[in-house]
């Protein structure tokens, strides 16, 4: 596969799926491939017909390995390194903040940046041959691409601190249990396990995920009085939609429901 294409696109019914497409440098992530990538995610966000996003890596290895570290490395100077640093943080944020449901299928390695990006999606699938970590600091580094901060506020902080000191990586079945993945599948099970969450999810109205989404990420920086406040101001605007009346309706009877989004 070509590198001239970092970042493929496909679409199966109302799932979009990204794939990072480096699998020569273990899908390793340098500023045209997270160009790339934004680039095409924004496609898919702005497709109303695609309701949930998927990213994954191509081939059996990586998932993401990292940063690409030949680059990195080739980096002299703050204002150098900043151009790389704010690209990063901009996509990796674009995918939190992205109003559709996002799913991470953890093909393999995840490790550095590739650990930062599935802390910024939704849902996360692992393969059972996946290993995730943050080993910067065996580089002399520390998670820049806001996994310092993500992780903190992900798992118990303790084993954040661990996971960043040290280094170390961790199998799928530990990520699972430390409450940083949702699940580990058998390796060639994943695809067909992240489209069957994929496919669940994409049947429920796009606008009510949507407001869901908002209310969560907001809801989570505010005190808990704020957030419930808050939650209450946007169930009001469910309310008022038509998917709402849609789905009472469906219930009623006795029937599968047709949410249009609006």
């Amino acid at each position: 596969m070509s590198e001239d294409n970092a970042i493929l696109i496909e679409r199966r019914d109302a799932v979009g799926i990204l794939t990072i497409n480096r699998p020569k440098t273990l899908n390793a992530l340098n500023i045209p491939t997270l160009l790339e990538l934004e680039s095409a995610l924004t496609e898919l966000e702005s497709d109303a017909s695609i309701r949930v996003i998927v990213v994954t890596g191509a081939g059996e290895r990586a998932f993401v390995a990292g940063g690409d570290i030949a680059d990195l490395d080739s980096r002299q100077g703050l204002p150098h390194y900043q151009e790389f640093a704010e690209i990063i943080h901009r996509v990796f944020r674009r995918f939190e903040d992205c109003d559709k449901p996002t799913i991470a299928a953890v093909n393999g390695w995840a490790l550095g940046g590739g650990t930062e990006l599935i802390l910024a999606t939704d849902i996360r699938i692992v393969s059972d041959k996946a290993r995730l970590g943050v080993p910067e600091i065996t580089l002399g580094l520390f998670p820049g691409a806001g996994g310092s901060q993500r992780l903190i506020r992900q798992i118990p902080l303790c084993r954040a601190k661990e996971l960043m000191f040290t280094g170390d990586q961790i199998t799928a079945t530990e990520a699972v249990a430390l409450g940083l993945c949702n699940r580990v599948v058998p390796a060639g099970e994943l695809m067909q396990e992240v489209m069957t969450t994929a496919t669940k999810i994409a049947a429920k109205s796009p606008l009510v995920l949507k407001l869901l989404k908002r209310n969560l990420r907001s809801g989570q920086e505010m005190p808990l009085g704020a957030a419930l406040s808050h939650e209450q101001a946007m169930i009001s605007l469910v309310l008022d939609a038509r998917d709402a009346h849609e789905g009472c309706q469906a219930f009623l009877q006795k029937r599968s429901p047709d949410f249009k989004g609006i």
